[in-house]
């Protein structure tokens, strides 16, 4: 029996050409469309009909997609959130959908402290300027004088912690579950007492725009923030408005509410504000092992 596989996702559709063979092997006829960061559910209705299996991305695969898709027997998600499935569709029809839980863990916390060494070494603008011609001592800050708050503490919050303990930060933390901690605290506790502030939990109901205008307002003037999480766990334009009113110091982003990041988008005219295009999970080893597990995980599920 053949198989016909939709992979939607751009990680893997970077080295598709490497692993054609294992399709073969088993049996399967890939399709590979042009996918720009994610595909919609107007862009996968006129493919998905007659799919057997899909290795997606942050693809919108709704109630709707999935009504069009009479013989899609498995849904892989490429890494490790869901939030872009509907799950509950998908159990009604039998249709398993599979991920790599804690796929990214190690060099998701890396680049949020990247971020935070950049804002507290002020080493983004010490470098604009210097590219400027302008030879400018300034007073930064050592992570060992700040505190660290952090929403959310499942693997990548508590690999965030890890770091920043070996830098000597001072940690408080929420999370919606009761942690073993003694540095847990409230989220207004969180947002009133600390000097940098990142979001580490999933997008679900009770998390969509976690930061809005109201836990902003929270944030002292002098805090930055960081997300490289999921976009929609930030209102936008109540960040964008609390960055150019300075009601906080700066933002550094890994993910947005839409992608690509608009070319118009303000972020990009703001100086406090650090932008990186969804990609704080690249390490060779992570995708590597995501890559595999997908497929194992595809396969599998096809030969039930």
């Amino acid at each position: 029996m053949s198989y016909k596989v939709l992979i939607t996702a751009p990680y893997f559709q970077l080295v598709v050409d490497q692993y054609r063979s294992r399709f073969a092997e088993h049996d399967c006829e890939i399709i590979v469309p042009t996918v720009h960061e994610r595909m919609s559910e107007e862009e996968l209705l006129p493919i998905i009909g007659d799919i057997d299996g899909i290795l997606c991305g942050d693809d919108r695969i709704t109630e709707k997609v999935l009504a069009a898709a009479p013989k899609l027997k498995t849904i892989v998600k490429w890494g490790t959130g869901i939030d872009s499935i509907d799950k509950e569709a998908a159990a009604k029809r039998g249709i398993p959908v599979r991920n790599t839980p804690n796929a990214f863990t190690e060099p998701v916390a890396d680049t949020i402290l990247s971020f935070m060494l950049a804002f507290a070494r002020g080493t983004i603008d010490l470098d604009r300027k210097m590219r400027a011609g302008i030879w400018e001592k300034k007073l930064n800050t050592a992570l060992n004088e700040c505190t660290l708050g952090v929403i959310g503490v499942g693997n990548i919050g508590s690999a965030v912690i890890k770091r920043a303990q070996a830098f000597g930060m001072n940690i408080i933390a929420t999370d919606i579950e009761t942690k073993p901690f003694d540095f847990m605290k409230s989220l207004d506790d969180v947002l009133q007492q600390s000097d940098f502030v990142t979001v580490t939990c999933d997008l679900n109901k009770t998390s969509h725009h976690i930061i809005n205008a109201d836990t902003l307002a929270k944030m002292k003037s002098t805090a930055y923030f960081i997300n490289a999480a999921r976009g929609p766990l930030v209102d936008e334009k109540a960040l964008i408005t609390a960055l150019k009113e300075k009601k906080i110091a700066g933002a550094a982003f890994d993910v947005f509410e839409n992608e690509p990041l608009p070319a118009e988008h303000p972020f990009r005219e703001m100086d406090n504000v650090i932008l990186a295009p969804h990609n704080s999970n690249s390490s060779l080893k992570a995708w590597t092992r995501v890559h595999e597990n997908s497929l194992r995980q595809l396969f599998e599920d096809l030969k039930k």
